[in-house]
């Protein structure tokens, strides 16, 4: 079968073999890394907005073990796996409880979130916010997970400033039977989380984040930040008590940034790392060697593919994660749960292929060329 597309917007485009990487089963022991991971949908449940999440969860499961056979972290139940955006709690609770069992039939590295997701409506209380937390603590400890208290809209929209957010999280951090990762996540990525930390002033959000992780040190392993602003982040960094972890969550500059600098360096809980999962991989063993340079090349090659994927609206990443792991043979459809597959132009998908072609991501190169042509026959833009 011929490897050549027309794509739309691009024209002809022929997908090339790609280059082999070297291959370490085991985890980065310079860097602490968490891919991210989508959940796949059953193409045969309801999955239409609004509807009840269906999940196939042979095949959301199998995307687990290859991350950890890679020697990756699972960041799940996070908003990769469409948390708050398609993904229920009844749901949630289901992939969190068994991603724990194959966590620990596999030896993998888990972490998983918790929030506040299943609160109707608005107008909440902080007590209401923060006994609406602890159910979801418990599901992930129980599961022996690693928790992410995850940022929450309902505290986003109750809180009145940062002093209800010391308590709120103080009071959950201490709860907790093994250190948390906090969360902090921008309102590109979620716009009803604007405000966060009491302030839509970063620098003021900052300091209450500071001041919440230095009253609570021993509680917390470190912060997943995802504000797309790499200097305010390797501030941040630099500003955290000894030991404790900065967490990037910078989809756009994340090879500086987990390589550091003479100060330190971040680890990483990168949704970018499930499509790029191999990659990432290989240059975490290439730097655990020494081997900076082979580093630079391997995750220089994905950050185009990284820049267009999570473009504005950056919420939307997620169909492109999904459309890249069917076409890379992950999965067997491009159907998410929520409908979400619509929410990317086929304009926006053709761009992301030749991108991940160029960074080489596509270990099939005849099955991504077939799995196209179905593709753009159904949107009625094939050749």
């Amino acid at each position: 079968m011929t490897r050549r597309v027309h794509l739309p917007g691009i024209g002809r485009y022929e997908l090339r073999d790609p280059a082999p990487l070297p291959v370490s089963s085991r985890p980065a022991v310079s860097r602490v890394a968490f891919s991210a991971a989508h959940v796949v949908a059953d193409p045969l449940g309801d999955n239409t907005p609004g509807a009840p999440a269906a999940v196939d969860w042979d095949a959301t499961l199998a995307f687990r073990h290859h991350l950890w056979s890679l020697g990756l972290g699972v960041a799940d139940a996070m908003d990769t796996a469409q948390r708050g955006m398609g993904l229920d709690w009844a749901a949630t609770r289901e992939l969190i409880t068994r991603s724990g069992a194959e966590a620990r039939a596999a030896g993998g590295r888990l972490a998983c979130g918790v929030g506040t997701d299943h609160l109707l409506g608005s107008g909440h209380s902080l007590a209401s916010i923060q006994t609406a937390y602890e159910p979801q603590l418990a599901v992930v400890e129980e599961a022996g997970a690693q928790p992410i208290l995850m940022a929450s809209r309902a505290l986003a929209g109750t809180a009145q400033g940062p002093d209800d957010y010391l308590c709120l999280y103080g009071n959950l951090v201490r709860q907790a039977t093994r250190p948390v990762i906090l969360h902090w996540l921008g309102d590109m990525f979620d716009p009803l989380l604007a405000g966060y930390w009491g302030s839509r002033d970063l620098d003021k959000a900052g300091e209450t984040v500071l001041e919440l992780i230095r009253g609570n040190r021993t509680h917390i392993d470190g912060i997943k930040v995802s504000l797309l602003e790499p200097d305010r982040e390797i501030a941040l960094r630099r500003a955290l008590p000894e030991g404790v972890r900065l967490y990037t969550g910078d989809d756009l500059h994340y090879p500086d940034l987990i390589r550091g600098d003479d100060h330190g360096h971040s680890d990483a809980l990168l949704g970018v790392f499930d499509p790029i999962a191999t990659h990432a991989a290989a240059a975490l063993y290439a730097l655990d060697i020494g081997e900076t340079q082979q580093y630079e090349t391997l995750l220089s090659a994905t950050v185009p593919l990284a820049r267009h994927l999570f473009e504005a609206p950056t919420y939307h990443y997620k169909t492109g994660v999904v459309f890249l792991a069917w076409l890379a043979g992950h999965q067997k459809h491009f159907t998410m749960i929520g409908g979400a597959q619509s929410h990317r132009s086929v304009p926006h998908l053709a761009k992301l292929v030749t991108l991940a072609d160029e960074a080489g991501i596509f270990p099939e190169p005849d099955l991504t060329a077939a799995r196209l042509h179905h593709f753009l026959d159904l949107v009625g833009a094939g050749a």
